[in-house]
């Protein structure tokens, strides 16, 4: 039998794309295409894991976990962090295969894989010690924070490597097990990442279990894992939340956005273009942080516009794997076909294209034009909606507590930014927001030190920070009465 180490030396990420069970490779009969979205060509056929298969991930998992969570977390961060140099190491070959799979050009491929190996290292520089909160002569009362046992991690398809991290790093240094399931239109990282990481850590620790819809329903009901580390929709959360009910599983649901941002009247235009072009089309808009509604002072509504326009027209929009692209394709047909949708009832309602507007549905990929929508309705569906696509509303505003009130208005709570030089008006607006996170005069700024979740329905938990940590523990408090003659 091939070992891991010789494996690993003779891994490509061309080809060879297996599951990870129990620290061996498995495969299936049954496989499903892999597609470059800017081609739409097949670059990869992936194992379609069953049930059983899955049942033996998991109950590997559970037969591992005793052993990792009695394992000293200097030696488990040691290890997670040794993940990370592992992910370095092969860094140049992950960024071409996450463009191949995912679409985005070379700069976001740069910031999620290098993202990914900083996340490993400052997570697992983290721990939660116990907490005493009483030692007196008669009593002592300490809280411990114990890892939650078996995680599944289903893992969104627009920042596969990262946000598969987020969830892999602080479950193995909190001492849980965990098995991954990659998205069905982006597992080859994922599954090339876990595989290559198997000489580090004890079989079973951690797994990784490519399949379909089906694969996601069974580990959200399956009895024997006891927390879901989720990301994506809101409307695929509430169907994890239902689904994990009947076993009262710990949940992180980070879910979508519909982010505001809000430009007060006294910006530069043509200096906050730019900030607001990557704000709302940073990976092609697919992005639950996007702003995804821009609210511009009516006072400087126009040259906002027209700078964002200019701006908008130096980029260009590619395969990802050409230099000069600075945005991709959408990364799945599905999605595409969703986004197409909002643009033609953007074109039914007669809202105006200040650019954009016209998707081409006959050349190879699945692009989409830069599209800004020139001050539609409030009560819009491009509006009102979450398109995760390259399709942005212009809304202008007059009255703060008005814009205020619109920003909230929504089921959504990820996150929103304000845009001004009165530092005042920025801290003023941002305490009224009802959103997770809220960026004053940037955005996209994420650290493994800051919290991350939404509000509303835009999830439940958060994730990085140590309250991110937190969620893949339980709490227990142990007291002691001290006398001993108390029994």
């Amino acid at each position: 039998m091939t070992t891991q180490a010789e494996r690993r030396a003779t891994t490509t990420f061309d080809s060879d794309y297996v599951s990870t069970i129990n620290g061996r490779p498995a495969t299936s009969v049954t496989t499903a295409p892999a597609f470059n979205p800017a081609t739409g060509e097949v670059i990869a056929q992936v194992p379609v894991m069953s049930k059983d298969q899955l049942d033996e991930a998991v109950a590997a998992a559970r037969a591992a976990f005793p052993g990792w969570a009695a394992t000293p977390i200097e030696e488990r961060k040691r290890i997670v962090s040794a993940i990370g140099d592992r992910l370095e190491e092969h860094a140049e070959e992950f960024m071409a295969l996450l463009t191949r799979e995912q679409g985005k050009p070379r700069a976001g491929a740069e910031w999620e894989v290098f993202g990914s190996v900083a996340w490993f290292r400052e997570i697992a520089k983290q721990s939660l010690p116990d907490e005493t909160l009483l030692d007196s002569a008669e009593r002592s009362a300490v809280t411990r924070y114990t890892p939650v046992g078996v995680v599944g991690a289903i893992v969104p398809w627009n920042f596969p490597i990262l946000l598969a991290v987020w969830k892999i790093a602080p479950a193995l240094v909190a001492g849980c097990t965990i098995v991954v399931k990659p998205s069905p239109f982006t597992p080859l990282c994922d599954l090339k990442l876990v595989e290559l990481v198997q000489d580090l850590v004890p079989p079973g620790v951690l797994s990784a279990v490519a399949g379909d819809d089906d694969l996601g329903k069974w580990m959200t009901s399956h009895p024997d894992i006891n927390k879901i580390a989720f990301t994506g929709s809101t409307d695929t959360g509430r169907h994890v939340m239902s689904s994990a009910a009947g076993t009262l599983k710990r949940l992180t649901l980070e879910l979508g956005g519909n982010d505001p941002a809000i430009v007060l009247p006294d910006v530069d235009p043509t200096k906050v273009a730019p900030q607001l072009f990557w704000a709302a089309f940073q990976n092609n808009a697919q992005f639950c942080n996007a702003a995804k509604r821009l609210y511009i002072h009516e006072d400087v509504y126009d040259a906002v516009r027209d700078a964002l326009v200019d701006y908008a027209k130096t980029i260009k929009v590619g395969n990802g794997a050409d230099a000069d692209t600075g945005l991709g394709p959408i990364q799945n047909e599905p999605q595409f076909k969703k986004v197409r949708e909002f643009f033609a009832d953007s074109h039914a309602q007669g809202h105006t294209f200040a650019l954009g507007g016209e998707v081409d549905t006959e050349g190879a990929g699945w692009f989409v034009p830069v599209t800004l929508v020139d001050n539609p309705p409030e009560d819009s569906r491009l509006v009102v909606e979450e398109p995760f696509g390259p399709i942005l509303p212009l809304l202008k505003w007059t009255d703060e507590d008005d814009v205020i009130a619109r920003a909230n208005d929504t089921i959504y709570g990820l996150g929103a930014s304000v845009w001004g030089k009165d530092l005042d008006a920025l801290q003023r607006i941002a305490r009224k927001i009802d959103a997770g996170t809220v960026w004053l005069n940037e955005v996209h700024q994420y650290t493994p030190y800051q919290v991350f979740g939404g509000h509303k329905q835009s999830g439940i938990g958060t994730e990085n920070s140590l309250h991110g940590l937190a969620e893949y523990t339980n709490w227990q408090s142990i007291t002691l009465n001290k006398d001993p003659e108390a029994v």
